[in-house]
């Protein structure tokens, strides 16, 4: 029997059924375990420690979507997918960490030549290396109208604009970020490099302070004149976009999508816990035909959901050409099921819920950063709507 091909960017890669299950049932321990203990302190402590990192390293969980070539575990993203399920029933910070380590190599290794495979690729698996993506600007989208430009001296490239909302940006080791050649326009100008986080003509300001999510940091970040070999610049000029969008965007918002799906079961199961332990005139919540509706209809949600999300992650998978519209149709309506899924949870809490000592506040307050995590509903419509009239067009 032959081996199935294994891209660059993973796709072909699988383990046996057997192997995933043991590995799903080992994540949703620690979830279910030390993950619970992790999240109170980050609450507490609005941090994520360094021990945390270095535990989900230690465990294996931050090379787990990586093929076996690279040193990762080698889930196909199907199987990835539904580790993020659980992953993401666990604080926020916890959930960002995995997904962004386990995702950013995907971008990196299509266009990385050997050197730059071992010198990024590699470590980034590994997890020794924090490589944070670094797109969106304060004043333009997150797209083909990015303004931070480079212009060439040499073997350097000298780096000048700002980019914003940057995950993990503040104490990462590389920057993975997108800029283009001064004077260029549209997509064909833009480049992919990795900026060393201590290169020189660089200020870092930390815009931690979110109403969810608390624990992962975010950067804020100008350079003027910051030199940037031009050997740390992935694939050609003119390939930034396809390095951003096709190499990790599209992947990144079919996992958003599940974290939405998974962030919704651990809502809907509180919302089921309290349902049936708290009784009012002398019968429990669940009893009430008003309660028992609202979990009927989040259950439906979060299962329509979750079938389209693994419909677009096996379009990704397969390479087939409508996954990126298929990944915009999963997360635009992963994260509206989410919205509504973690309200109703909320009101089956009553006003208790509405207190920090409950933990459906929390995962009330997390659930809304993921409206506009890897772009809005807005730019899904945009992506969606384009692909609908390209096909339509077509003889």
């Amino acid at each position: 029997m032959s081996l199935p091909t294994i891209t660059a960017d993973g796709r072909g890669s699988a383990i046996p059924e057997a192997e995933f299950d043991e590995l799903l049932a080992q994540v949703t321990a620690w979830v279910e375990g030390p993950g619970e203990m992790w999240a109170e302190r980050i609450e507490r402590e609005e941090s994520v420690p360094d021990a945390l990192w270095h535990e989900l390293d230690d465990a294996g969980f931050l090379a787990l979507a990586a093929p076996r070539d690279l040193g990762g575990r080698g889930l196909s993203f199907v199987q990835w997918m539904g580790l993020m399920e659980v992953f993401s029933r666990s604080h926020a910070s916890v959930r960002m960490i995995v997904h962004v380590l386990n995702g950013t190599w995907r971008a990196m290794n299509p266009y990385a030549d050997d050197l730059q495979r071992e010198q990024f690729v590699r470590p980034a698996v590994a997890g020794k290396l924090r490589v944070a993506f670094t797109l969106t600007e304060p004043g333009n989208g997150t797209g083909a109208d990015i303004t931070s430009s480079v212009r060439r001296e040499g073997d350097t490239y000298l780096l000048t604009g700002r980019k914003h909302l940057i995950t993990f940006g503040v104490h990462c080791d590389y920057w993975l970020l997108f800029a283009r050649l001064e004077g260029s326009t549209g997509k064909d100008g833009t480049v992919a490099l990795l900026v060393d986080r201590a290169t020189p003509g660089v200020v870092v300001e930390d815009s931690s302070q979110t109403m969810g999510v608390h624990g992962t940091d975010h950067a804020t970040l100008t350079f003027t004149d910051a030199p940037v070999p031009v050997a740390h610049r992935l694939g050609a000029e003119g390939d930034g976009l396809r390095v951003a969008l096709g190499g990790f965007l599209t992947p990144s918002r079919i996992s958003v999508a599940m974290s939405c799906v998974g962030l919704a079961q651990r809502a809907q199961q509180l919302a089921v816990e309290y349902a049936t332990q708290r009784v009012t005139f002398g019968r429990p919540l669940a009893s009430r035909q008003a309660i028992a509706f609202l979990l009927a209809e989040n259950e439906a949600d979060i299962e329509a959901a979750k079938a389209l999300t693994l419909t677009a992650a096996q379009a990704w998978q397969d390479d087939h050409d409508r996954a990126p519209a298929l990944s915009s149709m999963a997360k635009l309506t992963a994260v509206d099921m989410l919205t509504r899924v973690t309200d109703k949870a909320l009101q089956v809490h009553g006003g208790i819920g509405y207190w920090k000592t409950m933990p459906i506040e929390r995962v009330y307050r997390d659930a809304r950063a993921q409206r506009f995590e890897e772009g809005t509903n807005e730019i899904q419509k945009t992506v969606i709507a384009r692909d609908l009239f390209e096909r339509a067009a077509r003889p």
